[in-house]
C-alpha cells in the first residue's frame, strides 16, 4: 500500500473519534487502531500470524497508549532553523542510504525535489523509501543513521 495513503489514514484516525480502521487493498490488509498499533498483513498470511493488538491495561502511573511518544530532544528542530519539516510517517529505523556501502540519498546543502527519495525507514524487516514532501535545500538532518524513529518525529528541515 502506498505510504502516503497510510499516512493519511493514520492522520484521519488520530483526528476523528474512530477507535479502529481496517482496509483491504489488493493483496494487503491494513488495520489501524488508536494507541499506535499499525498492522500491515498480506492476505495470504493466516490471521493467526498477524500481530494481535495489545489488550492489557497499562500499569498504574504509566503514560496512556493514546499519548504520543516524546521524540528525542536532538530530533526536534532547533530554534532558528526555519523551513519545512519532514516528519517520519512510521515507527522504524532510519537509514540515510539504500545500502550500508552506498552514498546517502541526500546531504545538508543539497537540493531536493518533491517526491525524491530522501531516506529509508526499516519497519518489520521492510525497507520503506521516504520521499520529500516539498522541494528546496536540505538545511538539517535531525536523525543519525541507524537510529530508531517514532511516528511524527522530525527527520529533515527543507528550506
Amino acid at each position: 500500500m502506498d505510504l502516503r495513503k497510510l499516512k493519511k489514514l493514520i492522520d484521519l484516525v488520530q483526528e476523528s473519534g474512530i477507535a479502529e480502521l481496517e482496509i483491504t487493498e489488493g493483496e494487503e490488509r491494513v488495520r489501524i487502531a488508536r494507541g499506535g498499533v499499525v498492522n500491515v498483513t498480506p492476505l495470504s498470511v493466516p490471521p493467526a500470524a498477524a500481530a494481535p493488538a495489545p489488550t492489557a491495561a497499562p500499569p498504574a502511573g504509566s503514560v496512556p497508549a493514546t499519548a504520543p511518544a516524546a521524540a528525542p530532544a536532538a530530533a526536534e528542530p532547533l530554534p532558528g532553523q526555519e523551513g519545512h519539516v519532514v516528519k517520519s510517517p512510521m515507527v522504524g529505523t532510519f537509514y540515510r542510504a539504500p545500502a550500508p556501502d552506498a552514498k546517502p540519498f541526500i546531504e545538508v546543502g543539497g537540493a531536493v525535489k518533491e517526491g525524491q527519495t530522501i531516506c529509508v525507514i526499516e519497519a518489520m524487516k521492510l525497507m520503506n523509501e521516504i520521499e520529500a514532501d516539498a522541494s528546496g535545500t536540505i538545511r538539517a538532518i535531525l536523525v543519525e543513521n541507524g537510529q530508531p524513529v517514532e511516528y511524527g518525529q522530525a527527520l529533515f528541515i527543507i528550506g
